[in-house]
């Protein structure tokens, strides 16, 4: 019984790390939200900004509750099985106790325990006296056995005992911090909703700006698709063929790498939240409106650092309206796109490595906040870059 519920003990073990590990991450991205937030201007025009980063840190604080819950949930379980652990060890150290008991009971009958030449040399012939050594040899043994047995049973039980105080500390805790969570939680939903009353009043000013939004996404995606579509020409011109043959096993190369980097990639900011996602969605404030997003939007700290995800060459790098500077670095028919750059730190034709700084953000000028849309490409078709990065 003891070994079937140590081995389930095992696996709460692991549940319970993954458990805390999920935990630390939230904690740590509800953190870097709660920075964000403070350093966002409080003003009109920037309540929007203000509503998307609060509602992305109430989606974090959710998930942080819900976690919590099953760390109770897991602690509490762990904490039940280590009591039949307990249980289990204590009936045993019994059992051996008595068994321990027993044998000095019947060496003490047998007078074993003080004389064993006496009982050796008082056998009937040889093979008595053989069988009697034999009997003694394994009695020795069987002996210290169990004293091992018992000791290692002991300590064990005292082990398990310490371990269950400690999980019923930490329960507490996790109790306390779900309550604290909750209470900051519904804080939060209370803003959001106060902000969201603010936005609606401005409705007229939120299409507007959604318009120049739009527009200016639009000529984003217009220079993304020309510089991929020239890029991709290029690949396609008749060379020499021995030039050809080289650079179509580079460029191949190069994709199947990129390939098998899916989900592995490091962000292009060194931490930050994703406060817009990829594909179609409702729009958060306006009501049977929907936008779209050809990469995602990452916040982060202000003038961040933007690093290349993968080592490339720099294809292309424009001005965009609503996007200051945007480039492309090439890794065979994969492209990844870096836009709201203010300064740039890298040149067209340049080669680049992983996490090499390509420039830093710049800043909004109406929420003071900076933000970075990136995006990837497998030559003309868009793809989800949150698929791509590491989480």
């Amino acid at each position: 019984m003891v070994a079937a519920v140590l081995l389930c003990l095992t696996a709460f073990a692991q549940q319970k790390k993954e458990l805390e590990e999920r935990r630390k991450r939230l904690m740590q991205e509800i953190e870097l939200t709660s920075s964000l937030l403070n350093e966002t201007t409080r003003n009109r025009a920037a309540t929007y900004d203000l509503y998307v980063t609060l509602q992305n840190q109430i989606v974090k604080r959710k998930q942080l509750v819900l976690t919590l819950r099953k760390e109770i949930q897991y602690t509490a379980e762990n904490i039940e099985r280590t009591q039949e652990v307990i249980a289990a060890l204590e009936s045993d150290t019994e059992q051996l106790k008595e068994e321990y008991a027993e044998m000095a009971r019947r060496a003490y009958r047998f007078k074993l325990s003080n004389n064993h030449l006496f009982f050796l040399f008082s056998a009937d012939d040889f093979n008595d006296a053989f069988q009697r050594w034999r009997y003694l040899k394994q009695y020795d043994e069987y002996r210290k056995k169990q004293a091992h047995l018992i000791m290692e049973t002991q300590k064990t039980l005292e082990q398990k005992i310490e371990n269950l105080e400690l999980r019923k500390a930490e329960k507490e805790t996790l109790l306390s911090s779900e309550v604290q969570q909750h209470r900051l939680l519904n804080k939060e939903l209370e803003d959001k909703n106060k902000i969201l009353q603010a936005l609606r009043s401005d409705e007229k000013r939120l299409k507007k700006d959604l318009a120049t939004q739009e527009k200016d996404r639009r000529r984003l995606d217009d220079s993304i698709k020309d510089i991929i579509r020239s890029e991709v020409a290029v690949k396609k011109k008749k060379e020499p063929i021995t030039v050809e043959i080289i650079n179509s096993e580079s460029g191949k190369d190069a994709t199947r790498l990129f390939q098998s980097q899916r989900g592995k990639l490091p962000w292009p900011v060194s931490k930050g939240v994703i406060t817009r996602r990829f594909g179609k969605q409702a729009h958060p404030t306006l009501k049977k409106i929907e936008i779209s997003n050809n990469g995602i939007d990452i916040r982060t700290d202000r003038m961040a650092e933007v690093r290349a995800v993968f080592e490339g060459k720099v294809v292309g790098l424009t001005f965009v309206p609503g996007y200051n500077n945007m480039l492309i670095i090439q890794h065979g028919d994969y492209y990844s796109v870096y836009s709201n750059l203010d300064e740039v730190f890298v040149d067209k034709g340049d080669k680049v490595d992983a996490k090499q700084a390509l420039g830093k953000l710049s800043v909004n000028s109406k929420s003071n906040v900076s933000e970075l849309h990136f995006e990837v490409w497998r030559e003309k078709t868009r793809l989800n870059p949150a698929d791509w990065v590491r989480r």
